[in-house]
C-alpha cells in the first residue's frame, strides 16, 4: 500500500513538473517573439534615422550659411556705423574772420588826380576755414584751406612799393587757396608736400612777422617785397631735417598760377634754417635763394622780354628774454629786369633791388596781460637803379613804420589798434604828392 502511494506521488510530481516546463517554454517563446518584434522595430527606426541624416545635414549646412551671412551683415553694419567716427578721428577744423578798418590823411592814387591829397576811411574783411587730417599710421597729413573776403581797404587808394593791408581780399567767392598732401619720410626726418601750396608758409617765414591776421598788417613786414612769390599755386616742397638744429627746404611752384605750361613758368626756392638755443632762448636764422623764370623784361633793353629774375633773402627771429622777440629781414633781387604783370596802384611798373626790416614783439606778461602783444617795426625799400634810369623817376627810398597792440579779449576774440607811417611813398614819384602817408586802423580777429 505504501509502495502504491509512493508511486502515485511520483507520478503526480512528474506531471506537475512537466506542466511547469511547458508553461516556461511558452513564456520563453513569447519573450523571443517580443524581442524579435522589438529588434525589427529598432531596425526600422535605425533605417528611418539613417534616412533623415542627409536631410539633417543639409539643414545644418543651411543654418551654418545663415549664421555666416548674419555675422558678415553684423560686421558690415558695425563698420558702416563707425565710419564717420573713423573719418572724424584726427580731423582738425578751424575757422576765423578778420575785419580791418583803416583811415589815411593822404590818398595818393596815381591814377585818380581828382581825389588826391584827401582823407579816406575804408574797410575789408576776410574769412578762413581750414581742415586738416592726420594719418598717424603712415605719418601723412592732408590739408584744405578755404577763403573769401570783400573790400580792398585802402590799398586801391595808395600808390606804394609795399602796401598797407596784407589781409585785404576783395573776392566774395569762396575758393580753395590751399589743398595739399604731406608725407613724412625716414622717421619724420624728411617730408614731401604737394598740391596747391602757399610758398610763404615754407620760405621767408618768421615767428613774429608772418601773419597779417594777428601780427603786422603792412606787406613789407609780412614778407620781403624783393621776393617774387607765386600766389597760392601748384607746387611741390621737399623738407629734410637731419638734426634738430638745421632744416633744409626746397620748393618748385607754377609761377603764373594758371596750371598751364608749368615747366615754362617755374619759381624755385631753397632755404636753410638754423634753429638755435642761445642761453636757452630759441631763435631761427633762415637763408634763402630763389629763381623765377616767368618772362621778365630788361629795363635798359625792352627787346629782351624773356629774362629771368633771381635773388636771395635773410629772415631771423630771436627770443631776447621770456617776453621779447626780435626779428629782422633782408632781401635782394636782380635789378636789371621787371615783371610787367607786377604793378603798383595806378598800373605803374617798377622793380626793387633791396629791402630790409627789423622790429620786436613784447608779450604783455610784465603788465599783467600775458596774452596781449605790443609790436613795432621799421623798414626801407630801395628801387632798382636800372628802373630809375629807364623811367627817369626819382626813385627815392620808401620807408615804413608800423606799431600795433593786440588786446586779448578771450580765446575767440582779439582787437588790435594799428598805426603805420610811410615816407617817400612810391619814391616821391607821384606828381604833386610827395607828402608822407599816415594810416591808422583797427583789426578785429574772431576765431571759432
Amino acid at each position: 500500500m505504501r509502495i502504491i502511494t509512493f508511486l502515485i506521488g511520483i507520478c503526480f510530481f512528474a506531471n506537475v513538473c512537466l506542466a511547469d516546463e511547458s508553461s516556461i517554454q511558452d513564456e520563453i517563446n513569447q519573450l523571443k517573439s517580443r524581442i524579435e518584434a522589438l529588434e525589427k522595430k529598432a531596425s526600422q527606426q535605425d533605417g528611418y534615422i539613417k534616412s533623415q541624416e542627409g536631410t539633417i545635414k543639409l539643414q545644418a549646412d543651411k543654418i551654418s550659411q545663415y549664421e555666416t551671412k548674419l555675422s558678415q551683415l553684423d560686421e558690415k553694419l558695425h563698420r558702416e556705423t563707425g565710419l564717420p567716427e573713423q573719418i572724424a578721428k584726427g580731423l582738425d577744423i578751424s575757422a576765423g574772420a578778420t575785419m580791418v578798418v583803416q583811415g589815411t590823411n593822404n590818398v595818393n592814387n596815381a591814377s585818380d588826380d581828382a581825389n588826391r591829397n584827401i582823407s579816406r576811411t575804408d574797410g575789408s574783411y576776410s574769412t578762413d576755414i581750414t581742415i586738416g587730417k592726420e594719418f598717424e599710421q603712415i605719418t601723412g597729413r592732408a590739408f584744405l584751406h578755404l577763403e573769401n573776403g570783400q573790400g580792398a581797404g585802402l590799398e586801391d587808394n595808395l600808390t606804394l612799393y609795399s602796401n598797407v593791408n596784407r589781409d585785404a581780399d576783395d573776392d566774395v567767392n569762396v575758393r580753395v587757396t590751399e589743398a595739399w598732401y604731406e608725407q613724412g619720410l625716414f622717421n619724420d626726418k624728411a617730408a614731401i608736400t604737394f598740391g596747391k601750396l602757399d610758398p610763404t608758409v615754407y620760405f621767408d617765414d618768421n615767428a613774429v612777422a608772418n601773419d597779417e591776421t594777428t601780427q603786422f598788417l603792412g606787406r613789407i613786414f609780412r614778407n620781403s617785397p624783393t621776393i617774387e612769390f607765386s600766389d597760392n599755386t601748384m607746387g611741390i616742397r621737399l623738407a629734410y631735417m637731419p638734426k634738430e638744429w638745421v632744416e633744409f627746404n626746397y620748393g618748385v611752384f607754377d609761377g603764373n598760377n594758371d596750371w598751364e605750361k608749368i615747366t615754362d613758368n617755374l619759381v624755385s626756392m631753397g632755404q636753410v634754417t638754423f634753429k638755435t638755443n642761445f642761453f636757452n632762448l630759441p631763435g631761427n636764422y633762415r637763408i634763402l635763394g630763389w629763381r623765377n623764370n616767368v618772362y621778365h623784361t630788361k629795363w635798359l633793353d625792352d627787346t629782351q622780354t624773356k629774362e629771368n629774375a633771381y635773388g636771395f633773402g635773410l629772415s631771423f627771429d630771436q627770443k631776447a628774454n621770456d617776453v621779447v622777440t626780435l626779428f629782422t629781414r633782408y632781401g635782394w633781387q636782380n635789378p636789371e629786369v621787371y615783371n610787367p604783370e607786377i604793378t603798383a596802384t595806378g598800373d605803374l611798373n617798377y622793380s626793387l633791388e633791396q629791402s630790409w626790416s627789423a622790429g620786436f614783439q613784447i608779450e604783455g606778461k610784465p603788465w599783467g596781460r600775458e596774452n596781449d602783444v605790443v609790436a613795432f617795426a621799421v623798414g626801407q625799400i630801395f628801387p632798382s637803379d636800372d628802373y630809375k634810369e629807364a623811367t627817369g623817376r626819382l626813385g627815392k627810398t620808401e620807408g615804413h613804420l608800423e606799431a600795433y597792440y593786440k588786446i586779448y579779449c578771450n580765446k575767440h576774440l582779439s582787437v588790435s589798434p594799428d598805426f603805420q607811417y610811410i615816407w617817400n611813398p612810391f619814391g616821391k614819384d607821384i606828381a604833386d604828392d610827395t607828402d608822407g602817408v599816415f594810416v591808422g586802423g583797427m583789426r578785429t580777429q574772431v576765431d571759432f
